[in-house]
């Protein structure tokens, strides 16, 4: 019988790359989602199951027999429709029933800089899962991505969106501090790779390109067409300015945890690149696309009949 790869969320984004590429690969594909009615982009290939996080015989059953379980199941922020501890609680059940189930290997998707110590939910609740799974005696590889972009991602999306419509653009303070956006397909190539590997291990999963959000921000404005003035903002006030233009998109644009986050250098690693694709080379090449449309994360999460 052909191998079974489980994957999360194949029907959304990062999942969805991970899954093709086992497809391609000859193996057994199901898919773990909240978005049982979403457009399938596989054509029926894809098996799909529901999480039953609350029914836990069910979640075990719908991972018995797998061979590797590619975990992308997280929420950005919270809301009223969704917590960082309801997805803490929820992985946990994951990872519990993957054990349970004999799974052979997990490959989890953590984030760059996750620390038990730190004040901020998300980068404190990706260190609790990653201990977790360490703990938990299932063999296992943790990629640590910072920002991925290339298909239907968000951050980078919504820099080139706010580009072409805004007359100038504003960031958090002095706009220095770093991040390492890596490509969504590269990064499906090292889960993939790392499903079929031997051995625990964790990856900063990053680009080849280390940049300053200011300076992000000025090469997409160059890479459009759309150059804007850069202006420095107090934090305080961003969030605010943030907040508001989230009403009209109605979306939560970033959060006070993700400015944060940035502003320490948390989405930056002194790692070696462990993808190739360079953002200025996709950008170069969508340019005529990026920003078109905004991107929005809470739609995405509401609205689970419609594909990305």
């Amino acid at each position: 019988m052909t191998e079974l790869h489980v994957v999360t969320g194949a029907f959304g984004y990062s999942g969805k790359y991970i899954a093709g590429r086992l497809l391609a690969a000859g193996r057994r594909v199901r898919t773990l989602t909240n978005s049982p009615e979403r457009p399938n982009p596989f054509g029926g290939q894809v098996e799909a199951h529901p999480y039953s996080f609350d029914d836990l015989p069910a979640l075990v059953e719908s991972l018995r027999g797998a061979a590797v379980l590619y975990n992308t199941y997280w929420v950005r922020y919270n809301s009223r429709y969704f917590t960082h501890a309801r997805a803490v609680d929820n992985t946990l059940r994951l990872f519990a029933t993957a054990r349970a189930a004999g799974v052979g290997r997990v490959v989890h998707v953590s984030i760059t800089n996750p620390s038990l110590d730190s004040p901020l939910e998300y980068f404190h609740g990706k260190a609790q899962l990653e201990q977790a799974l360490i703990g938990s005696g299932l063999p296992y590889a943790i990629l640590r991505p910072a920002v991925l972009f290339g298909g239907h991602d968000i951050l980078i999306n919504n820099i080139a969106w706010a580009l072409r419509r805004l007359p100038v653009f504003g960031v958090f303070g002095s706009g220095r501090y770093g991040l390492q956006p890596i490509y969504v397909e590269d990064l499906a190539d090292l889960a993939v790779a790392q499903g079929q590997a031997t051995g625990n291990r964790t990856i900063n999963a990053i680009g080849p390109e280390t940049f300053t959000y200011r300076g992000l921000v000025e090469t997409i404005g160059h890479i459009i067409g759309t150059p804007r003035p850069i202006v420095s903002v107090p934090p305080g006030l961003g969030y605010l300015l943030v907040q508001a233009l989230g009403l009209v998109v109605r979306d939560a644009i970033l959060t006070r945890d993700e400015i944060d986050g940035l502003m320490r250098g948390l989405l930056c690693t002194d790692s070696p690149p462990a993808g190739q694709t360079k953002l200025t080379d996709w950008a170069t090449e969508h340019a005529d696309t990026l920003g078109r449309e905004y991107a929005s994360e809470l739609a995405r999460r509401l609205n689970r009949k419609k594909g990305y």
